[in-house]
């Protein structure tokens, strides 16, 4: 697969339709999961697709920002129950591992840590195991109209696959128990009321409001925003000296790493040229 694809319409769902979507626009990469009939819900071939596509945009000098949303009506339902659980049973564990693995590679392990930033895009049905690629991107906006649940209670499971260490990362402990252990839908507006994303829009605006977003991402130095972000993860889990020390030994190396140089820019055009005033905008690049 080609990272650089042209745009694309989403398919119905048949055996020749990709479960993933790829469109690069403006240095920004419209990843769509592409299952509407089935709500997008996650197979083990879109697994394998979603960590080829990432992969492949991490190389793609073109892509500055990954888009990740649904095809449809849906962000994604979850996990495919047929295709991921019940064709699994019975096979050897170490198929069943390789299967699982392709889940979780991609929807956390990669995703969490990925070089360039990221924004789930959640345009409507966000359930179950879909909580895990939208809490470990860097940020999500949703429609207001978005509906999302944990609905594994209904259904005699619990939300694992990390999602239920996905919402306890962003949501508070009484509203993330309250939805694990109810099974309750709530919408995209309460979505954003809890920090499960940054903000709630109505559906018509979605697009071009993550376009906006991306965009103001793609203009920002890539090497400091790729530290910040990594910084921001790392740090949760360190007591505040071993954070400091950390966080002064990341900023030296993303001076290192900077071909730009943005440091020494942004503090000359601010000192020096007094072009700029940090608080109310950027230093300008490429000087």
């Amino acid at each position: 697969m080609s990272a650089a694809q042209g745009p694309q319409t989403p398919a119905q769902d048949n055996a020749a339709a990709p479960p993933v979507l790829v469109e690069i626009e403006n240095g920004i990469a419209w990843v769509t999961l592409n299952r509407p009939n089935k709500r997008n819900a996650m197979s083990p071939a879109l697994n394998q697709m979603m960590l080829d596509t990432l992969e492949a945009l991490e190389e793609d000098d073109s892509c500055k920002v990954v888009v990740i949303t649904g095809a449809g009506e849906s962000f994604s339902a979850g996990m495919d129950l047929k295709e991921y659980f019940r064709e699994t049973d019975g096979k050897p564990a170490s198929q069943r591992y390789k299967v699982y693995r392709a889940a979780g590679t991609w929807q956390w392990r990669k995703l969490r840590f990925y070089p360039k930033p990221t924004i789930a895009m959640v345009n409507g049905w966000c359930f179950g195991g879909a909580f895990t690629p939208l809490v470990a991107c860097d940020l999500a906006i949703a429609a207001d109209t978005a509906q999302f649940g944990l609905s594994e209670i209904n259904w005699g499971i619990i939300p694992a696959g990390n999602v239920t260490k996905a919402v306890q990362n962003v949501m508070n402990h009484r509203d993330a128990l309250y939805y694990i252990m109810t099974g309750k839908t709530f919408t995209g507006t309460k979505a954003a009321a809890m920090g499960l994303v940054n903000e709630a829009v109505p559906l018509a605006e979605l697009r071009e409001h993550t376009r906006a977003l991306a965009l103001e991402l793609a203009g920002k130095n890539p090497v400091v925003l790729r530290q910040a972000k990594h910084a921001f993860k790392n740090i949760a889990i360190m007591d505040w000296d071993t954070a400091d020390d950390y966080l002064m030994a990341k900023q030296e190396q993303g001076r290192f790493q900077d071909p730009e140089r943005g440091r020494e820019q942004g503090i000359k055009q601010f000192l020096d040229d007094k072009t700029y005033k940090p608080g109310l905008g950027a230093y300008k690049r490429g000087e």
